[in-house]
C-alpha cells in the first residue's frame, strides 16, 4: 500500500486572533445530541475561551459568535501579550495537536430522540473550550489567521487517499 505524508504548519497570528465552528447544526455529536439553529439565541458575550474545559485554565476570550454555514460560528483571540499559558495554547494550535472546538452549555429545553441523545431547542452556553478531540466531530478550528486551511487541505487528501487504497 502507497502512502502519502503530508506537512502542515497552523498558524493561529501573534495577535491570537482564533476562529471556528463551535457547533455544526448539520449532525449531532458522539453520543447523539442536536442542537436546533435557534437554541444559542441569548448567550452573552464575551465568553470565555478556555482549554479543555478547565474553568481555572482561561487563555482567551470569544467576542463574537453567530448561526451561520450551518451552524454557531465564534471568533475571538488568545491572550498571547497577557497570559502565558495562551502563548502555549497557541502553539499546539499552531503544530496541529488541537484544532477542536467543544461547547459547555446547561441545556433549558430538549426532548428525546428514537435511538438515543437529545434534540436541545434552548441552552444557556456558559463556555467554549480549544480541545483535542471535541464531542462534536464538525466542531473546529477554521481559522486561525488562515493556517488552518491547511487541515482542511490535509483532510481532502486523506480522505482521497482512502478511497484509492479502498480500490
Amino acid at each position: 500500500m502507497e502512502r502519502l505524508y503530508v506537512e502542515t504548519k497552523l498558524d493561529s497570528g501573534d495577535d491570537g486572533a482564533i476562529e471556528g465552528k463551535a457547533w455544526d447544526f448539520g449532525s449531532g455529536d458522539r453520543i447523539g445530541d442536536w442542537i436546533e439553529p435557534g437554541a444559542f439565541k441569548g448567550a452573552k458575550l464575551p465568553l470565555p475561551l478556555l482549554f479543555g474545559h478547565d474553568q481555572n485554565d482561561p487563555v482567551g476570550v470569544w467576542e463574537a459568535m453567530s448561526e451561520a454555514r450551518g451552524g454557531l460560528i465564534v471568533k475571538g483571540r488568545l491572550l498571547v501579550d497577557e497570559v502565558a499559558r495562551a502563548r502555549e495554547v497557541r502553539a499546539l494550535v499552531r503544530s496541529g495537536a488541537v484544532t477542536g472546538l467543544s461547547i459547555g452549555y446547561v441545556t433549558k429545553k430538549a426532548t428525546a430522540r428514537a435511538g438515543g441523545g437529545r434534540t436541545i431547542k434552548s441552552l444557556d452556553l456558559l463556555e467554549v473550550s480549544l480541545v483535542t478531540l471535541p464531542m462534536h466531530p464538525g466542531a473546529r478550528v477554521t481559522s486561525a489567521k488562515s493556517a488552518v486551511q491547511a487541515i482542511a487541505i490535509v483532510e481532502a487528501i486523506t480522505r482521497a487517499t482512502a478511497r484509492i487504497a479502498a480500490r
